[in-house]
């Protein structure tokens, strides 16, 4: 379960419904998601305009502000990116340009990481929130913790039938957010109800999906936990240009087949995806 969309929000790769599965039509991008550092995930993802993490900031930052305390849990999180952007004045933009510099090319990992740490402390705003990161990735995940990027990280997979581990249980005592930006088209109602379960405090949940893929699953599961999800389908956020015209068939038969008119957004050459967000009834945005 990365953030392929990405694995760090980039559903650049991983597709399914509640059945689990990849979907067919959609490019993977399995390499770039688990290295020892983001610069190649930002060199692939950058011709592509990929840009859904930039998009998610609005919200996030207003559901963060809104949630009852606690941590931010990032799913699918891989290189931090979410947090980058949330927790700095940064921008996607920005991360584009330092990650495909030619001056950092020749650096190691390492020596990548002692930058990143200067970089990412300078830029630290002051109504900074604690992030935790969940995700397969386990060097992705090692990156954005040794950088400061992520407070707390979980490499595991819920998908299969796994419990949460148990530190991962404690820390879930102190979410109050959720968040996501394309890993729905990955994850399932089984990650969540597993993160539920161990839920000690009221949560939110603010996810970003796709078109192509059903929500309505995670929905009910939320529903099931107390939370009412609510959506203006209407509105929508571009998330990346398609790598070719197979993958835009895909995404325009899968949306029209959900019920989406692609006219102007997949058909025009991107994915697109919905915000979903939910809360507590009585708290219900």
């Amino acid at each position: 379960m990365s953030d392929s969309e990405g694995r760090s929000g980039a559903d650049a790769g991983r597709g399914g419904t509640d059945g689990a599965g990849v979907t067919a039509g959609k490019a993977r991008f399995e390499d770039i998601y688990d290295q020892p550092d983001p610069r190649a995930y930002f060199r692939r993802l950058a011709p592509l305009e990929y840009e859904i993490p930039q998009r998610a900031q609005g919200a996030f930052r207003r559901a963060a502000a809104e949630r009852d305390g606690g941590t931010v849990l990032d799913l699918c999180c891989s290189y931090g990116i979410n947090a980058a952007l949330l927790n700095h004045d940064v921008t996607l933009a920005e991360l584009y340009a330092r990650y495909t510099d030619p001056a950092v090319s020749g650096l190691t990992a390492a020596e990548l990481a002692v930058e990143d740490k200067g970089f990412y402390a300078s830029r630290r705003r002051a109504d900074a929130v604690p992030v935790a990161g969940l995700d397969v990735a386990g060097s992705a995940l090692r990156y954005a913790r040794e950088v400061g990027l992520l407070d707390d990280a979980f490499a595991e997979n819920l998908e299969g039938g796994a419990a949460p581990s148990t530190r991962l249980r404690a820390a879930m005592a102190d979410v109050g957010l959720i968040t996501l930006t394309g890993g729905g088209s990955y994850l399932t109602r089984r990650t969540f109800a597993a993160l539920l379960e161990w839920a000690g405090r009221p949560l939110r949940v603010s996810a970003f999906v796709l078109r192509t893929v059903s929500y309505e699953p995670i929905a009910q599961c939320l529903a099931s936990y107390g939370l009412r999800t609510v959506c203006d389908p209407s509105r929508t956020y571009p998330q990346r240009l398609f790598t070719d015209a197979s993958e835009q068939r895909y995404a325009v038969e899968a949306a029209r087949a959900l019920g989406a008119d692609p006219e102007g957004r997949e058909s025009a050459g991107r994915f697109h995806t919905v915000l979903y967000e939910s809360a507590p009834e009585d708290l219900s945005p």
